[in-house]
């Protein structure tokens, strides 16, 4: 018993275990070209690591061609600094998953499972290594053309087909994922942590292209005890989003205790993204030490309707209680905090209550817009020590060539009990 905590500790922090397996994927034959698919050598080394007992397997030294590869319990996945991991450019390359454990697939938010690196029910395993995954983002887009609003990119594939989640770990426990750069995502999410328990990100890059559509940052959904901390996480879709969509599991799971603190957030949609169309419980979390750049909505809890989602909407009453964000600094975003609840009978809602916002220093195009419902009054929320600046319209010229700043509202608080402002300032520039 003592042997198999000390092997999960070691695994977690991205350590060496003395006594397990160790690959050096070159001296299995690996061709690290950026050419030659190396997908099966890298899958057979994950799985013998996994078989005995766990270890590393090691990237090194050059750019390794993948397609879908998945994950065992056990395995440290560790790209060096010289390394890469470059997905396949190719979408016939990501077909559904057939042999799913922990989901639904038909529950799936647009129906679509397909992920470039995937683990399903697996224990004590991690990302680690000061190298690059690069989503080869770039031959699934294209520019638009003529006078174009919102994100300067398309996806060149139709919207049913979708595009494959980058990693996507669902019904897993204790994952790390550390110094790791992500860049160049499709528009598919970076960081898919579905339904997991104890999952910590440390000093992670996601550099995604803020012009391209849906590249969320890290996506967490029905998952308990995570953290997120001295990350720089920069997107075209929202940066971190909070959810708890059960619709592929079996039973619903609440999303609850997820920390982010010391991180740097730029988005063309939100920093910070709680909820969509009928999720479920979201609760107990908190987010300190966060600047928060060039982004179009701060801090988003926003619920549309059901014709607006593309298949991706839960099947329970919203309730998100219990969070809180201090000493945050947001500078040229475009609406700062977004909580409404669209007049829609098909949106679901059990409460939105005890949200505090403190010690934030804000420079913005409009001020906070709170907006309950006469069947779900948004309930304490408050504001402590904060200041939000507005600065002149010309500093916000390109508002129609931001992402998703065509989701502001301008400024309103109506349908919201005991909204309180302590020591906040709001000031016209």
């Amino acid at each position: 018993m003592k042997k198999a905590i000390a092997l999960t500790l070691l695994v977690l922090f991205g350590m060496q275990v003395a006594g397990a397996k160790d690959i050096d994927l070159k001296s299995y034959g690996a061709k690290a070209d950026g050419k030659t698919k190396v997908t099966k050598i890298l899958q057979k080394a994950i799985d013998e690591v996994s078989k005995a007992g766990g270890g590393r397997v090691t990237l090194s030294g050059g750019v390794f061609l993948i397609t879908p590869i998945e994950i065992k319990s056990g395995v440290e996945l560790h790209i060096e600094a010289d390394a890469t991991l470059l997905a396949s450019p190719d979408l016939a390359d990501y077909p559904e998953r057939t042999d799913v454990r922990h989901y639904i697939s038909k529950g799936m938010p647009r129906h679509r499972n397909a992920s470039i690196i995937y683990a399903d029910e697996a224990e004590n395993i991690a990302i680690t290594g000061r190298g690059t995954i690069d989503c080869n983002g770039t031959h699934f887009v294209k520019e638009k053309e003529g006078d174009w609003t919102g994100w300067q990119y398309v996806r060149t594939v139709p919207r049913k087909e979708s595009l494959p989640r980058v990693v996507f770990f669902a019904g897993c426990k204790n994952v790390t994922v550390t110094d790791i750069t992500m860049t160049n995502q499709p528009a598919g999410w970076s960081y898919w942590i579905h339904d997991c328990d104890v999952v910590h990100f440390d000093r992670c890059k996601i550099i995604a292209d803020v012009r391209y559509p849906n590249n969320d940052g890290i996506h967490i959904n029905c998952s308990r005890d995570v953290t997120v901390s001295n990350c720089i996480i920069q997107t075209g879709d929202d940066s971190i989003i909070i959810r708890a969509n059960s619709k592929s599991l079996k039973e619903n799971k609440p999303c609850e205790r997820v920390v982010v603190t010391n991180c740097v957030l730029r988005s063309w949609s939100s920093g910070i993204r709680f909820a969509w169309t009928n999720d479920g419980v979201m609760r107990d979390c908190s987010f300190s030490n966060l600047q928060i750049y060039d982004t179009s909505t701060g801090i988003s809890f926003y619920m549309p309707g059901i014709s607006e989602v593309s298949n991706d909407y839960g099947r329970e009453a919203t309730l998100i209680e219990n969070m809180t964000f201090t000493n945050i600094r947001m500078k040229h975003v475009y609406q700062p905090i977004l909580m409404e609840l669209v007049e829609k009978e098909e949106v679901l809602c059990a409460g939105i209550r005890n949200i505090s916002f403190s010690d934030m220093q804000v420079e913005c195009m409009q001020f906070p817009y709170i907006k309950g419902r006469k069947d779900c009054v948004f309930e304490e929320i408050s504001f402590n020590n904060c200041t939000f600046e507005r600065l002149p319209e010309e500093e916000f010229a390109d508002a129609k060539r931001h992402g998703a700043v065509y989701f502001n509202k301008g400024d309103r608080y109506q349908h919201v009990n005991n909204l309180r402002f302590n020591n906040t300032r709001f000031i016209y520039k």
